[in-house]
């Protein structure tokens, strides 16, 4: 069971995510690397938005293929190339999440492991 901590001593997130999530028990982790924009053709979208999605799409797999499901996802790490649009990138995590509030982090760094990615991210779901 996974419980949102937003304690009232401290101030609200400052965007659709939790403080932290507290996992009593679980019986399965899925802990990703960091997911790419990568399509499965091995295409890289050009935008920030669609690389986004992309992402998403492909956290959506990886969760899928072990029966896991978006409220399973307690924390959420996303890195994003210096100079890109957040607010795009904030509004597809939300879309995906579809008003689940995991623990979130977002990073900005001045480059990724190819040139060709703006974002990836990483997850850690629990059941």
């Amino acid at each position: 069971m996974n419980r949102a901590v937003n304690p009232a001593r401290l101030a609200p997130p400052a965007a659709a995510y939790s403080h932290a999530v507290l996992s009593e028990q679980p019986t399965v982790w899925l802990h990703t690397s960091g997911v790419v924009p990568t399509r499965v053709d091995g295409s890289v979208p050009a935008g920030i938005g669609e690389q986004a999605a992309a992402v998403w799409a492909n956290i959506a797999a990886l969760l899928d293929e072990e029966a896991l499901a978006v409220a399973d996802v307690v924390s959420i790490t996303t890195y994003v190339v210096a100079g890109n649009d957040l607010a795009a990138v904030m509004a597809a995590r939300d879309r995906a999440m579809a008003g689940h509030k995991p623990a979130s982090t977002l990073v900005v760094v001045p480059a990724l492991a190819q040139a060709a990615w703006l974002m990836e991210i990483a997850v850690v779901a629990a059941r």
